[in-house]
């Protein structure tokens, strides 16, 4: 079904696209580490292909599905680490003034 010539092929890729870019945003709320989003990805990606590959009895061999899914995992990954990155570098709060007036 994915194919650049449909429409519902089109749909389904930006779908899957739409999928990485949310899966992004839970690596940045539940990974928060940005040395861990490559693997959390590939880990996703890998359950994703052998889900895939049970439920259709068969090895995906077409070229647009793996094409598809190796710009979903790289896309979910970079931007994964980017935004895990920024919160990671963000400024300590050093305060040097009393917590309390006594």
């Amino acid at each position: 079904i994915l194919g650049f010539s449909t429409p519902p092929g089109r749909l389904s890729m930006m779908a899957f696209i739409l999928n990485a870019l949310t899966c992004a945003l839970g690596l940045l709320y539940f990974i928060r580490r940005g040395k861990q989003c490559l693997d959390f990805t590939v880990t996703v990606h890998f359950f994703h292909l052998l889900g895939c590959w049970i439920y259709n009895s068969h090895f995906p061999l077409t070229m647009t599905w793996w094409l598809v899914h190796i710009v979903c995992t790289a896309l979910m990954a970079a931007i994964g680490e980017y935004l895990c990155m920024r919160i990671e570098l963000r400024e300590i709060p050093l305060n040097s003034a009393p917590k309390s007036n006594v």
